[in-house]
């Protein structure tokens, strides 16, 4: 099954952090905070002004986002967990780095 959302909504899939802490400790399920990271699946087709104009959304399926922690609805399809969140509750995008031209050399 596949989800499409609307206007400026976007559906997301957590990114799960690491299980195991800097210090080599294990930390349970229970105690784990739910990630603030997490993939873009679909987005919705944009936002409509007062005057019927679509204003496209800046992210874009494959995406890696950062949203706040209490941020949109969690929704449950084909046994896997999602968010669906608006494009506003988006705190930013991660972006990999990119070597620079210079190299380092003088």
């Amino acid at each position: 099954m596949t989800l499409r959302p609307l206007h400026d909504r976007i559906l997301i899939k957590r990114i799960e952090e690491k299980e195991t802490a800097k210090g080599g400790i294990i930390i349970p399920d229970t105690a784990k905070e739910k990630p603030q990271e997490g993939e873009v699946i679909s987005v919705g087709n944009g936002k409509k002004t007062e005057e019927g104009n679509v204003i496209a959304l800046d992210v874009k399926a494959g995406d890696r986002i950062l949203f706040a922690k209490y941020s949109g609805a969690e929704i449950k399809l084909d046994n896997n967990e999602y968010l669906i969140l608006r494009e506003e509750e988006v705190l930013g995008v991660i972006e990999a780095a990119k070597p620079s031209a210079a190299g380092g050399k003088k």
